[in-house]
């Protein structure tokens, strides 16, 4: 399937994989809607998508705001009459221990990361629908197929984006909307995978692995051209231990946390340090 002049919705747009989905997809010339918080960061990549030739809209959203996913939508609408793809790309990370997470924090993980996909997916179906065609791409993630040690909030949110998923499929493809569920591990250029190598000075182990934003943006696109229900995009490949992991359960518990402790024990306590650091700074009179 042609990309050309599709309107694809991208949110959390402004970096890692949401800035290579939005230049992959300017290759294919699609005409695209970048949405993200930061305004300036947006503006930036746009102008560079435009001097290529895309045709492209800007909207600053915060994902967990009913009233700016209502104004994304309407305005892509009022620009382009129609909604061909959305990409639920938005999300926060969420490693700690979770007996030190704050409750807002945890709020804010699953309104950023889950409540505003299914909200935003519910203000597009409808334009989907009466178009006979689309397709919505959740941005899960491994964790979500398993979640990991001092992961839970996080591997939780990207579980329900996965379910999701699942029901959207089983309600709209006789109907023309397709929904896909892309589960990347650890990607570089992403996010926190490059956050905890740079203060810890550790990648993950061989048997983790990982992936690229480059690696997931050509996933992303196969998903669209294709629509399946999953895509995970890691290397090596992990679904032979999710499966084990499925069938015995302990010994499946017991191989994949044992890969991925060390690694995400470094992340919370990079986090902690964050925190105790935050903290620290905040109680300082001279700050007041």
């Amino acid at each position: 399937m042609s990309l050309q002049d599709k309107v694809i919705i991208i949110t959390g747009a402004s970096a890692g994989i949401g800035r290579d989905l939005a230049a992959r997809l300017a290759k294919e010339k699609a005409r695209i809607v970048l949405a993200a918080r930061s305004e300036d960061r947006l503006q930036q990549l746009s102008t560079e998508l435009s001097e290529g030739g895309t045709d492209v809209l800007v909207v600053r959203t915060d994902v967990s705001d009913p009233n700016d996913l209502s104004a994304l939508v309407e305005q892509t609408i009022e620009r382009f009459q129609r909604i061909d793809v959305l990409i639920n790309n938005a999300g926060v990370e969420c490693f700690c221990h979770f007996e030190h997470v704050a409750t807002d924090e945890i709020l804010q993980t699953i309104e950023t990361n889950l409540t505003g996909a299914i909200v935003l997916s519910r203000l597009v179906v409808p334009h989907m629908l009466q178009q006979g065609s689309g397709a919505i791409i959740n941005m899960a993630s491994t964790a979500g197929k398993h979640c990991p040690p001092f992961g839970s909030v996080y591997g939780a949110t990207k579980a329900g984006l996965i379910g999701f998923t699942q029901g959207l499929r089983g309600e709209y493809l006789d109907r023309g909307i397709t929904a896909t569920a892309i589960c990347p591990g650890f990607t570089k250029n992403g996010g926190i995978y490059d956050r905890i190598v740079q203060a810890t000075g550790k990648k993950t182990s061989l048997a983790l692995g990982g992936t690229s934003t480059k690696a997931v943006a050509n996933a992303v696109l196969k998903a669209i051209q294709t629509g399946p229900p999953e895509l995970i995009v890691n290397w090596p490949p992990v679904r032979p231990a999710m499966v084990l992991r499925e069938i015995f359960p302990r010994i499946g518990e017991v191989l994949t946390t044992a890969v991925s402790r060390r690694f995400l024990r470094k992340a919370a306590e990079m986090s902690a340090h964050k925190t105790d650091g935050a903290h620290s700074e905040n109680s300082d009179p001279s700050t007041a």
